[in-house]
C-alpha cells in the first residue's frame, strides 16, 4: 500500500474535496479510494485529518425515498423519549444526561 500525498491546511489543489464538501455540493464519493490527506495543524495535539476525493469521479447523491424518510422520523422521535419517565420530552435527549430535564434535575431519594 502507497502513501497519500499530504496537503496542508487550505493548500490542496483544485479537484479534490472532503467528504464534506463533497455533501456541499450534492456529491458523494461514489466508492472511490481517498486520493490524499489534508492536515491541520494543532497546538499540543496531534493534526486534525481530512481525506481528500477527486470531484470528477463523485457521484451524486442518492436521492431520499419514503421508506428511509418514515426511518428516520422513527429514529428522531425515539430520541424524545425520557428512558426514565417515558414521556416525549419535546426535544432531543442529550446524551451527557441520558434523561430529560426535569428528571435529571429532579433530587434522588436516599435510602435509609
Amino acid at each position: 500500500m502507497g502513501s497519500l500525498p499530504v496537503y496542508r491546511w487550505r493548500l490542496a489543489p483544485e479537484g479534490l474535496a472532503t467528504f464534506r464538501q463533497l455533501r456541499a455540493l450534492g456529491l458523494r464519493p461514489g466508492g472511490q479510494p481517498v486520493v490524499a490527506q489534508l492536515e491541520r495543524p494543532r497546538r499540543r495535539r496531534g493534526p486534525l485529518v481530512a481525506y481528500l476525493y477527486r470531484i470528477d469521479q463523485a457521484k451524486p447523491v442518492r436521492p431520499m425515498t419514503p421508506a428511509k424518510r418514515a426511518a428516520l422520523e422513527r429514529a428522531n422521535a425515539a430520541r424524545q423519549v425520557c428512558p426514565e419517565c417515558r414521556r416525549d420530552a419535546g426535544y432531543r435527549i442529550p446524551a451527557s444526561l441520558g434523561m430529560c430535564v426535569p428528571c435529571a434535575d429532579a433530587p434522588t431519594s436516599l435510602a435509609s
